[in-house]
């Protein structure tokens, strides 16, 4: 076990990949965990070209949906908000412009 109470076997030469920031982009880390471990972490930015064409291909054939927790009219833009600051959703929260 490392200081913070991470198994360091369990762990150990591993790569942590992230990407997006949900949460916001502050974090807490302790680097005891990190390199004891001989940790890498890394952001996952990088897409080719053909990722965003090839997803709207198959949006557009029906293959695939995207998860909506829940919708809101615009004017409760401050409800949606604060669900999506919550954190307890699952999916897209979305905003109806024309009701």
């Amino acid at each position: 076990m490392t200081s913070s109470g991470v198994d360091a076997g369990a762990i150990s030469s591993t790569r942590w990949p992230t990407a997006g920031a949900i949460a916001g982009p502050i974090v807490e880390l302790d680097l005891r965990t990190l390199y004891p471990c001989d940790l890498s972490f890394f952001g996952c930015t990088h897409q080719p070209a053909t990722v965003f064409t090839d997803l709207v291909g198959y949006i557009e054939a029906g293959e695939i949906r995207p998860v909506i927790a829940d919708t809101y009219p615009l004017r409760d833009l401050r409800a949606a908000q604060e669900a999506f600051l919550s954190k307890s959703h699952v999916g897209k929260v979305g905003i109806l412009v024309r009701e």
